[in-house]
C-alpha cells in the first residue's frame, strides 16, 4: 500500500508516498540513526495468536488505512472543536510535527514514533535524526515543520526509501494517493496519543497506559479498532505495524 497526502495545510515541497512496508519504513529509521529498533507486520488487532507474534515491547503502532468521504467527515467534525496546538521544547509531553509535505504522510509517522516515549532513548548521538531533533524541538509547530522541509539529510534519507518496496511508486511525487498514516504512541507521562500531522496537533486519547502497558495493550488497541469498525462497508484495507527492538 502507499500513503495519501492527508488534508495538507501548505504545499511547498512533495515526496514520493512510502509503502506500508515494515522493511521500508526500518530502512527509513535505520538511515536516520536508529538501529536498535525495527517495524513489524501486525496481522490481526483481535485474535489472541496472532497479536502474540509481535516482538514486546511496542513503543508505537502505526496504521495505514483508506481516506473514504465517512473518514473525512469524522475529521472534519472533530477538529472543528479543537485548537491548534502551540507547544514546543523538550518539556512537551509529546513531540508533534505539522505536515506540509506533501504525500509525507509515512515519513511523519515515522518521526512520531521514533521521536516519542521510550523510543526516544535509541536514536544515537550525533546521527541525522539526533540533529533534527536538536534544530526542531525547541522550535514552535509551524517553525519546527518548516525546519523539515528544509533537512536535506530527511530528503535524502527518504528518497532512498520511497523507491524501495513491493509496489511501484508513483511516477510523481505529485500524484494524489488514497491511504493515509496515523501512529499511536505512548507519551511521557503514560497518555496515549494519536499523531497525525494533518490534525490541528497531538490528540491525547484519555487513556493512561501503567509503566509495563506498552501501546500494543487493549486499552490502545480499542482506538485502532475504532478506524477500522468507522468503515461501514466493510473496507478492509487497512495495515498496521509495530516498532519494537531489532
Amino acid at each position: 500500500m502507499a500513503e495519501s497526502n492527508g488534508a495538507v495545510k501548505t504545499h511547498r515541497k512533495a515526496y514520493l508516498p512510502l509503502e506500508s512496508n515494515p522493511q521500508v519504513f526500518t530502512q527509513l529509521i535505520n538511515n536516520l540513526g536508529v538501529t536498535a529498533l525495527e517495524f513489524q507486520d501486525v496481522f490481526s488487532v483481535d485474535e489472541p495468536e496472532l497479536l502474540a507474534m509481535v516482538s514486546r515491547p511496542v513503543y508505537a503502532l502505526v496504521l495505514v488505512f483508506p481516506t473514504t468521504p465517512m473518514y473525512e467527515e469524522q475529521i472534519a467534525k472533530e477538529e472543528a472543536t479543537r485548537d491548534s496546538y502551540t507547544g514546543s521544547g523538550a518539556g512537551e509531553d509529546v513531540i508533534w510535527f505539522e505536515q506540509t509535505i506533501y504525500n509525507a504522510c509515512g515519513l511523519y509517522g515515522i518521526l512520531h514514533s521514533v521521536s516519542n516515549g521510550d523510543a526516544a532513548n535509541f536514536i544515537e548521538p550525533g546521527s541525522a535524526l539526533a540533529r533534527l531533533l536538536a534544530t526542531c524541538v525547541p522550535l514552535a509547530p509551524h517553525e519546527r515543520a518548516l525546519a523539515l522541509e528544509a533537512s536535506e539529510e530527511l530528503e535524502i534519507a527518504h528518497a532512498t526509501a520511497g523507491v524501495q518496496g513491493d509496489t511501484a511508486a508513483p511516477a510523481s511525487a505529485e500524484d494524489v494517493v488514497d491511504y493515509h498514516y496515523v501512529a499511536f504512541i505512548k507519551s511521557k507521562s503514560g497518555h496515549i496519543y494519536e499523531m497525525d500531522g494533518c490534525k490541528k496537533g497531538p490528540v491525547n486519547r484519555g487513556a493512561v497506559l501503567s509503566a509495563d502497558e506498552d501501546i500494543l495493550s487493549e486499552s490502545a488497541l480499542k482506538f485502532v479498532r475504532e478506524y477500522i469498525h468507522r468503515e461501514k462497508d466493510g473496507n478492509v484495507n487497512f495495515s498496521l505495524m509495530a516498532l519494537v527492538r531489532a
